[in-house]
């Protein structure tokens, strides 16, 4: 089974390129807001694991469509041709001397399509149908070749259903989608119908479609153990200077403190970064500082509001992590350090966690066993800290697993939703107070420790989907 080859065209500045990108899911497509941007055929192949599934043909837009068809139908009557011999003649159109130069748009959309490539025509469904574009239609109904329409809504959608009923006279199938914003499952029923066009593209539209289904969940996986990774580097995040034998540590407070902050920091943006690359957005990093909410200063009350746990929500969950540590919970309020039984451990571990819900990390002092002194700064015991790490993560994949490769404009949150989309049930909030107690309770790379990523992995993951599927309905 050879994989399909499909030329994306159409007028110009309608958005060829922009579907070419979502469909390949490739961010470096040249997309541009004046007409001809794309001067030349560029092959965009789909591939997953080194495997072709399909190829994507950019074109130039048709330019001279009109004396296109003339010339084919001059040459019909000249060779008293009939409707089998039209496919024969694009190809002496494309073929003949001189036209390369006279007509260097439409033998470069056209070349493709003679060597067997099927038809995706694309049309702006902001503007109104116009006779103008019957030509370029026309020409594309000489080639023979299978052909789909699709209505790409630019911005507004008021001439949508005129373009449908035009559009339907002239191809199999018509489909409105916003190239822009087409997420998963538009774009695999698009697929889909590619393979409706010709009788040996079934099987392997339907292969290729099967493949990108299980590379999405691994994708999906993958980000879900970025996720927990991130989760538990941030947890066990600690900075640390020696201190001399009556040295006072305090003095260091300060310098520990923002050394902590850079640190944290930077792993957040390397953990965006990741993200970003295994979802195909090789670009989208330099665009990453302009988010509205995720850019916030990690320790601002705002985020902690937006990412992390009411107050309610908080003594709930602290009592789950005060069982799950075996009881002891070291809080600190006001200078004070408890150390609380399982029996009432719980409960009171998780008001004394709001209480000191606003305060990120400790100053401590270490003796460590061969001798000498630490002043070490973290790791952070409060509770609402790996919720907001958590829930800031989980925003951010949402935003990228959403985002299509033809889009070029800034990432950012829709305003005023301050995360509000995407809240935790309380079954959710359960798992994950315990999976983050376990965390902060066994050594980082112990057997334990592993376990404990591998299960905040899977509710990740279990997240992330519920979240795919809302944003689908939605």
């Amino acid at each position: 089974m050879s994989a399909p080859r499909l030329a994306v065209v159409g007028h110009p500045n309608k958005g060829k390129s922009s579907l070419v990108a979502t469909l390949a899911e490739d961010d470096s497509v040249g997309i541009g807001p004046t007409p001809g941007t794309t001067l030349r055929t560029r092959e965009y192949p789909m591939t997953v694991d080194g495997r072709l599934l399909y190829t994507l043909i950019d074109t130039p837009g048709f330019q001279r469509a009109r004396r296109v068809l003339a010339w084919l139908e001059e040459r019909a009557t000249a060779q008293q041709a009939t409707a089998a011999d039209r496919p024969r003649l694009v190809a002496e159109f494309v073929a003949e001397p001189g036209h390369a130069e006279r007509f260097p748009d439409e033998c470069e959309l056209l070349r493709p399509l003679v060597e067997g490539a099927g038809i995706l025509y694309v049309v702006d469904g902001g503007v109104p149908y116009g006779p103008e574009y019957e030509p370029e239609m026309e020409v594309l109904r000489w080639t023979g070749r299978p052909s789909l329409a699709v209505v790409n809504p630019i911005g507004r959608r008021d001439h949508v259903p005129e373009w449908e009923a035009a559009l339907g006279q002239f191809f199999r199938v018509v489909r409105v989608i916003d190239a822009l914003h087409a997420d998963f499952e538009t774009r695999r029923q698009l697929l889909l119908a590619f393979g409706e066009l010709e009788s040996g593209w079934r099987a392997p539209i339907e292969e290729a479609v099967a493949v990108l289904d299980a590379a999405r969940d691994q994708r999906r996986r993958e980000t879900a153990l970025e996720i927990a990774h991130f989760v538990a580097d941030g947890l066990a995040l600690a900075t640390e200077r020696k201190l001399g034998p009556t040295e006072d540590a305090t003095a260091h407070e300060t310098e520990l403190e923002a050394e902590y902050r850079r640190k944290l920091d930077a792993l957040e943006s390397a953990h965006r970064t990741r993200v970003q690359r295994l979802h195909g957005h090789r670009e989208l990093e330099a665009t990453a500082s302009a988010l509205e909410l995720l850019e916030q200063d990690l320790f601002d009350e705002g985020t902690w509001l937006a990412f992390g746990l009411r107050r309610r929500d908080l003594v709930t969950v602290g009592a789950i992590g005060g069982a799950a540590t075996g009881g002891v919970i070291d809080a600190s309020v006001g200078g004070a350090s408890f150390l609380i039984g399982t029996a009432v451990g719980g409960a009171v571990g998780g008001v004394l966690a709001w209480l000191g819900a606003g305060r990120l990390a400790e100053l401590s002092v270490i003796d460590r066993p061969l001798g000498g002194r630490l002043a070490r700064f973290g790791p952070s015991k409060n509770p609402n800290f790996p919720f907001v790490l958590f829930g800031r993560a989980r925003f951010h994949a949402s935003l990228v697993a959403a985002r299509t490769h033809a889009r070029r404009d800034v990432m950012e949150l829709a305003a005023g939703s301050e995360g509000s989309a995407l809240p935790l049930d309380a079954s959710h909030q359960r798992s994950l107070a315990r999976v983050f107690a376990a965390l902060r309770k066994f050594a980082p790379g112990s057997p334990r420790h592993r376990a404990a990523i591998d299960e905040l992995t899977g509710i990740a993951e279990a997240i992330l989907a519920e979240d795919a599927a809302g944003a689908s309905m939605g």
